[in-house]
């Protein structure tokens, strides 16, 4: 796991902020987005960020905690 539990749940909170407020920019540049819109792109993005977080960073599949082989 690339990041901590803690860690991917702190930047899975600020993503669903992040989503929010990028409504509102994109309403200053009169690009509307719908709610259904933004609820697949945090979706899209959270799930992005989970298989980000779950794959190992050495790019093994190898799921051994001790790296032994």
């Amino acid at each position: 796991m690339r990041i901590s539990t803690e860690g991917l749940l702190i930047v899975l909170a600020f993503t669903v902020v992040l989503v929010v407020e990028l409504r509102t920019v994109l309403a200053w540049f009169n690009l509307e987005l719908t709610v259904f819109e933004s609820l697949m792109f945090s979706v899209a993005l959270i799930v992005a960020i989970v298989v980000w977080a779950l794959f190992p960073q050495d790019g093994s599949r190898d799921t051994d905690a001790s790296g032994s082989s």
